[in-house]
């Protein structure tokens, strides 16, 4: 299933060497627009924009490729985050100066198979696809796979932190890192909304800082929370709440995947767009900026689960 249809996404082969020369504007591409709420979240000026999904599902990744793709054909040199391994950037790097004909194989070797989750989704891949396939158009858009230890030293680095927050510091790390390698006006992050969160987290007395709080030190950073109406997503839950959702009689607590309802949150019924708050002076730190809506869920199934 393709990411979306007429999507036009280019990017550079690595993300350390991207053009330093103006790059004009080129026609947009059919499907590949900003979304309403975009101008809002422009003035913000945001070095780094998080993009909190809901795994699983085809709208989160058509949501971030389309506004991708309609920044880069304004001339933006644009780097899109995944959250996929750290240890396999070098080879997503290598992937991506293959031949179309050879990429789709290379990257379905790259941390697919075997993941049952909503991370290695199917619409996940077609996105990468539709990235490599039309790199040749010659707009400067980089990917980096950011999750994790890149190496044993940034291990090590971190290794003092509380609870989750030595993985939650080299995914910030290494998306600055990647940033810096490039010539980039603007980081597109798609991760999990619990990584994209800035405040502060307490898990029984563990504190630690999330993603995107520590990305926020290392620029200005701009969250948004996915938003959605009723449906699907491909997900990993407990095979009691499977039971007492579908009414049968499993009991195992093992994690059962596949496409499970949503409840989402109330029916906008509009199309996709950016909503950014505007908190006033001396409120707290709010964990999110703003959402971003994407409708109706369907869930993505994962490329390669066995």
């Amino acid at each position: 299933m393709t990411l979306m249809a007429g999507l036009l996404l280019l990017v550079a082969s690595d993300p350390g060497q991207v053009s330093a020369s103006p790059i004009a504007p080129v026609p947009q591409a059919e499907g590949c627009r900003e979304p309403d709420g975009w101008d809002e979240a422009e003035r913000r000026n945001p070095r780094y924009i998080v993009f909190g999904e809901l795994h699983g599902t085809q709208q989160a990744p058509a949501f971030v490729g389309s506004l991708a793709c309609a920044l880069a054909t304004k001339g933006e040199r644009i780097l899109l985050a995944v959250e996929k391994d750290a240890t396999d950037d070098a080879a997503l790097q290598a992937a991506w100066k293959l031949p179309s004909d050879q990429f789709g194989k290379a990257l379905a070797k790259i941390g697919w198979v075997g993941r049952q989750d909503g991370v290695a989704s199917q619409a996940m891949f077609a996105m990468l696809v539709d990235l490599h396939e039309l790199k040749e158009k010659g707009l400067p858009i980089g990917v980096v796979a950011f999750n994790g230890d890149r190496d044993e030293a940034q291990a090590k680095r971190y290794a003092n932190l509380a609870g989750q927050g030595p993985h939650e510091a080299a995914q910030a790390e290494n998306i600055a890192h990647a940033a810096e390698q490039g010539n980039y006006d603007r980081v597109l992050v798609l991760v999990g909304n619990f990584h994209a969160g800035k405040q502060r987290v307490n898990w029984d007395g563990v504190q630690f800082d999330p993603m995107a709080a520590r990305l926020n030190g290392f620029g200005n950073t701009l969250t948004l929370n996915m938003q959605y109406a009723a449906g699907t997503s491909w997900a990993c839950i407990r095979k009691a709440t499977a039971a007492a959702r579908d009414e049968t009689s499993l009991t195992e607590d093992a994690p059962t995947c596949g496409l499970h309802p949503m409840r989402g949150n109330a029916d906008l019924n509009r199309s996709p767009f950016i909503s950014v708050t505007s908190p006033t002076d001396g409120d707290p730190l709010p964990n999110y900026d703003g959402f971003f809506w994407v409708g109706t869920i369907t869930g993505s199934p994962p490329l390669a689960a066995e």
